[in-house]
């Protein structure tokens, strides 16, 4: 059952259209997640669900319910901004039952329903105090908690966690998805941030200049990316020149710049037809260095020189020189990355690989 279906939604602000054509159909009890770069209609997409926007053409339903004419206070979604909007002058428990309080929720249940969001959240004893005496993660959680005491049938999240500092968001990206799949409240998740995206989804839907690029779980999204768009804003790859000369089984015989002849899995080209141009997409981990003098173990090898190295820690990302290209590679390491003007080998499985059509 679909709790969100939005049919041929357009958007336009005079003669600017924000949102094209968008069709969606989002499941009953999952968490979706609208990504994309600033601008691309993510936002905008979400407050039209929300009812803060109407749509220029198409139609809304929640719930098999047509909503485009139905306010915001009548549609039951619980609303989760960047900037928390919690009322400093309230104390904490006062924020959490707002909402409770203009649907005629009585004293003794609202009481209730509100220690049980705070317990959900992880904050059982901070009701008595007031916004200001907490930390903005904890201010966030209260968000939550009061967008979630309502018992909405959506929850519509608008890049809640970019305020936080890193490592703060990285738990709270954790706690939310708990917190997600405890409820099981159908969640729609606006965010630029990749790895927020990757770790949190049910599915994603990738946009781009108001149109949507690609919908699917993460783990497609990521590894069969639909368009070059989809393959460079998801992570990092090299995007190489290729021709498919043909078909053998369960595998495209792909000619790629730089790596040669290679057999690549039908299901990681979809979207291919047949013989003609193509792009071969790498993902910047699936690129292996090694010593030159080290055997290939059947993988493709092509001998390159290491102009760059970005150090991260537990991984390096490396920038290697092969002909008249740089490559990215990002590798986990034990000991000590390959210096700057390393000769290196760098190997590449064929299966790891996407291709896709020349637009």
């Amino acid at each position: 059952m679909s709790s969100v279906t939005l049919t041929n939604i357009v958007k336009r602000f005079e003669n600017f259209a924000a949102v094209h054509k968008t069709s969606l159909e989002i499941p009953e009890g999952a968490f979706v997640t609208l990504l994309g770069p600033s601008g691309c209609g993510k936002t905008t997409t979400l407050r039209m669900i929300a009812g803060l926007l109407d749509p220029t053409e198409g139609e809304i339903m929640i719930k098999g319910r047509r909503v485009n004419d139905v306010p915001i206070h009548k549609r039951n979604l619980g609303l989760v901004f960047q900037n928390y909007a919690l009322f400093p002058h309230k104390t904490i428990a006062e924020n959490v039952a707002f909402g409770l309080k203009y649907r005629g929720v009585p004293k003794d249940e609202a009481k209730r329903r509100v220690q049980d969001a705070l317990d959900l959240v992880q904050l059982p004893d901070v009701g008595e105090r007031y916004p200001r005496q907490l930390s903005g993660g904890q201010q966030q959680r209260i968000a939550l908690a009061r967008a979630i005491v309502i018992e909405p049938d959506v929850l519509l999240l608008d890049e809640p966690l970019s305020a936080l500092d890193a490592n703060l968001r990285e738990d709270m990206r954790v706690e939310l998805k708990r917190i997600q799949e405890r409820i099981g409240v159908t969640t729609i998740f606006v965010t630029h941030d990749q790895s927020e995206a990757l770790a949190m989804s049910d599915q994603i839907v990738v946009m781009s200049e108001g149109r949507v690029e690609q919908v699917g779980p993460p783990e497609e999204v990521y590894n069969t990316p639909a368009s070059e768009f989809v393959a460079n804003f998801l992570g990092a790859s090299n995007i190489l020149d290729a021709r498919c000369t043909g078909r053998e089984a369960d595998d495209y015989i792909i000619e790629a710049e730089t790596f040669g002849r290679m057999q690549v899995p039908v299901k990681k080209a979809p979207n291919l037809s047949g013989e003609g141009l193509a792009k071969l997409v790498v993902r910047a981990e699936k690129l292996q260095l090694a010593s030159r003098d080290r055997p290939a173990d059947g993988a493709l090898a092509v001998d390159g020189t290491v102009e760059t190295v970005d150090y991260q820690g537990q991984a390096v990302r490396y920038f290697v020189r092969v002909g008249a290209r740089q490559l990215q590679a990002i590798n986990m390491i034990d000991e000590r990355p390959f210096p700057e003007g390393a000769e290196v080998s760098l190997r590449l499985r064929p299966r790891d690989c996407a291709a896709l059509p020349v637009s």
